[in-house]
């Protein structure tokens, strides 16, 4: 059975960066940095109005000649969400991700964000299933299949 964004979570962690939508764009750079993360979500009172990432830094900030210090996060986040719910597959997700053409996604369980998947975590997942179908087939094919 295929894994689900939920299990994923499970194994990665659920931790959910979010910054305020009055905050820099500098802040979020600065929060992107230390956790090593790619996006970061932004919201207000546990509510996420949209998304910030490394692609939003490069077109609406760096290309603009915008200034990180001066820049409100609100003036230049990915205000159309897409998400997905805690029981979708992993390659529904990588489906989603490719039609909408983002690298992160927020999972949504009653109505809250539970946990942010990103491009990496699903192919990190997709292939260690593979990994383990390869050595089991392996396994059958000589002999060691423990059937």
């Amino acid at each position: 059975m295929e894994t689900s964004v939920s299990e994923l979570l499970s194994h990665k962690g659920a931790a959910v960066f979010s910054l305020p939508p009055s905050a820099s764009v500098r802040d979020a750079v600065d929060e992107m940095c230390a956790r090593r993360i790619g996006a970061v979500l932004v919201c207000e009172d546990a509510h996420p109005l949209g998304i910030f990432s490394e692609r939003d830094l490069m077109v609406r900030v760096l290309l603009r000649r915008l200034d990180p210090a001066a820049t409100r996060l609100d003036e230049v986040m990915t205000r159309e969400l897409v998400a997905v719910h805690e029981d979708t597959r992993v390659s529904e997700a990588m489906a989603v991700m490719t039609r909408q053409r983002c690298r992160h996604l927020p999972v949504i369980a009653e109505g809250r964000v539970v946990g942010v998947v990103s491009i990496g975590d699903l192919v990190r997942s997709v292939s260690q299933n593979q990994e383990y179908e390869i050595r089991l087939m392996v396994d059958y094919i000589t002999g060691r299949y423990p059937g």
